[in-house]
């Protein structure tokens, strides 16, 4: 069977791997009920440590812009060389919603 893929950094995700859903909206700023993705938990904590809320609301909520986003792409270009189950602690903190 395979593993679904991480549309952000590509690697698959297995199912031992620590991840989550992100909303494309977040849900405090009206994407509730909206689009979600599945991502690696690693991928997922550095868009929130990247980003507010505020900002995902306005100029990142699809794929292709979060990878676009030039800490995002240094980050992605970083990870894609770890394995799909690999995890660590994402420096720095959340971003103000």
């Amino acid at each position: 069977m395979d593993h679904p893929i991480c549309p952000l950094c590509g690697r698959p995700i297995p199912p031992e791997a620590r991840q989550s859903l992100h909303h494309l909206v977040p849900k405090l700023k009206g994407g509730k009920g909206g689009p979600t993705v599945l991502l690696h938990q690693i991928c997922h904590n550095e868009i929130h440590a990247t980003l507010t809320e505020a900002e995902i609301a306005r100029d990142f909520s699809t794929v292709d812009a979060l990878r676009q986003h030039p800490r995002l792409s240094k980050f992605i270009k970083w990870v894609s060389k770890r394995p799909p189950g690999f995890h660590s602690k994402t420096p720095g903190g959340r971003r103000k919603r």
